[in-house]
């Protein structure tokens, strides 16, 4: 058991959610600041589809290296919340993570360097279903005061490795899909102008540009998005909506 952890310039409370625009989120900002009046909170997204570990895995891992060291993430995108799936505080070279044990913290906290891991301890007396509430943003809110640890145990077991980021060759996955339709996926560019995409049986030649102004309108191309990664695009429109991708499926794009 360990007792607490000390707070050392935490320096905020960043909250990635797939809650949207409810007051689920309002109301976690609620306890966080009741516990600690003065904490900074800073909303990375909480428009992550709904229940896909996947694409909320991707933006964590993709975003949290801009913040600053000792910042605080917690993550709650969570399909299992109610059941037998931990509760967890990952502690890593430059930061903490706290959400469920199901995969979505896996790849941003292991390519930081992980260091101590501890499972959450969850009352019974709490919600079953708004462990974001009950669970999540008190212990946020406790580390950054530094008084967690009446709330930790030791936790031996390694993270729940997620639905992984598919990659092998040129095979990828659509990572996430975001407010635009852009189609993001987990594959690097390659030194060409031309590709070939394949996904769910259909075959599909497209153009890479620099930039979306580049491309005709109405023209699906490609795009190396802000996270060095390609996207397929259309120019003013929604990829997404002509080729029925979502976070999760598999493509190709050589």
């Amino acid at each position: 058991m360990r007792e607490k952890i000390i707070r050392v310039g935490v320096r905020m409370i960043v909250l990635l959610t797939d809650f949207g625009e409810s007051e689920y989120v309002g109301v976690m900002k609620g306890i966080i600041r009741t516990i600690c009046t003065e904490v900074p909170i800073v909303d990375l997204t909480h428009s992550i589809s709904p229940h896909s570990i996947v694409e909320g895995a991707w933006v964590l891992k993709s975003s949290y290296k801009y913040f600053p060291h000792r910042t605080i993430f917690v993550v709650v995108v969570d399909p299992g919340v109610g059941t037998e799936r931990p509760a967890v505080l990952v502690k890593t070279k430059n930061y903490h993570f706290v959400g469920p044990d199901n995969g979505v913290l896996y790849p941003a906290a292991t390519e930081d360097g992980i260091e101590q891991i501890f499972r959450i301890k969850v009352d019974e007396g709490g919600s079953h279903t708004f462990h974001g509430r009950d669970v999540f943003a008190p212990a946020a809110a406790y580390l950054y005061a530094g008084g967690v640890g009446r709330l930790l145990e030791s936790y031996a077991e390694t993270l729940t490795t997620p639905l992984e980021f598919h990659l092998e060759g040129r095979e990828g996955q659509v990572v996430r899909v975001d407010r635009f339709g852009n189609i993001v996926t987990n594959l690097p560019p390659m030194d060409k102008t031309q590709y070939v995409i394949r996904y769910k049986g259909t075959e599909r030649e497209m153009r890479w540009h620099r930039t979306y102004s580049d491309a005709s309108f109405g023209e699906l191309f490609l795009v190396t998005g802000s996270a060095g990664t390609l996207e397929v695009s259309l120019r003013e429109g929604s990829a997404a909506s002509v080729l029925g991708l979502t976070a999760g499926d598999i493509i190709t794009i050589a």
